[in-house]
């Protein structure tokens, strides 16, 4: 009863906020048909909002064949969304229950077979699929934020979820266009996000110690290590470093320091004083610029990276 990932024609987003409107704009551009629902009152005026402003991107990008924005519908219901879709991306708010909740309700109102994925970025499955009836097609297809636009999404499924629905999504987020890593077990915050808090929680570290800026650390990312991580990611980058030894010597070289206080990986107290710091910090960085000005500046930067190390052309989606 499920329809194949390659000649899948509708997708539903339930759940229209910052990443919910970005699947939006993603599955668009790729030339599907997308219905979409939330509830808060004003919902379709933002999403179609969002969509306007994502749009000059996703022309960069290459839009598929047919790829319109008026082939998207916003219902009243989350039946509606749902009714005939091919494809359920769950979108809502971080919420352990409310995400409960709501798999049920689109397991009991989605047609039989069509998987269901949520875009969960910490809980696993397992503690989600709780009150569904079908547990068996709900998957986590976890994007990074603006799922328009970074291509990654990690899938994993919960202990009840059939190992045929997992495959079947991964597939479908291919042909969609998508970069996807499957993971074999459910990892609390997955792959990616576990790796962005550690450093994330040494940045906030520095700033409430007073050992760098909000500056002193983007820049220490964007014209350092991140330049490298754009084309090879921190193993391989690493391997480089033992030079023709390899990771081998370079584990042998470097290998005491991981020994040394490089790292604190505990979360600091998250006070007024960091947070005012941080804030301030982002401030001072944007140096007058509009979030919508650094929305299109971060757009255009990463197409660029995207341009200059090919990864482009993922044209097998195009409808």
């Amino acid at each position: 009863m499920r329809t194949a990932p390659e000649n899948v024609r509708r997708v539903a987003c339930v759940g229209a906020g910052v990443i919910g409107g970005g699947w939006v704009a993603h599955f668009l551009a790729r030339g599907y048909d997308v219905t979409a629902w939330d509830p808060a009152p004003d919902a379709e005026r933002k999403l179609r909002r969002l969509v306007d402003a994502a749009w000059p991107a996703l022309i960069s990008l290459g839009l598929a064949e047919g790829a319109s924005a008026d082939r998207l519908t916003v219902t009243d219901t989350l039946e509606q969304a749902v009714a005939d879709a091919e494809f359920v991306q769950e979108s809502a708010p971080e919420k352990l229950d409310l995400k409960r909740d709501l798999l049920a309700r689109l397991d009991a109102a989605t047609p039989p077979g069509v998987v269901i994925a949520s875009s969960t970025s910490g809980y696993p499955m397992t503690d989600m699929q709780t009150s569904a009836a079908d547990p068996s097609r709900l998957v986590v297809g976890h994007p990074f934020n603006p799922p328009y636009l970074i291509p990654l999404v990690e899938v994993v499924g919960g202990e009840r979820t059939d190992a045929q629905a997992v495959a079947w999504a991964a597939r479908f987020y291919e042909v969609a266009g998508k970069s996807v890593i499957t993971m074999d077990k459910e990892v609390p915050g997955f792959i990616a996000n576990r790796l962005q808090e550690a450093l994330w929680r040494e940045a906030l570290h520095m700033v409430a110690s007073g050992e760098a800026t909000v500056r002193d650390i983007d820049l220490s990312i964007t014209e350092g290590p991140g330049l490298r991580w754009a084309v090879m990611g921190p193993m391989l980058t690493f391997a480089l470093a033992g030079g023709e030894g390899g990771m081998a010597h370079m584990l042998d070289h470097f290998g005491p320091s991981l020994k040394s206080p490089w790292t604190r990986l505990e979360a600091p107290e998250l006070d007024k004083e960091l947070y005012d710091a941080v804030v301030a910090g982002c401030d001072e960085a944007a140096d007058g610029r509009s979030i919508a000005d650094l929305v299109a500046e971060r757009d255009r930067g990463v197409i660029d990276v995207l341009r200059a190390t090919g990864r482009l052309d993922r044209g097998e989606g195009a409808r």
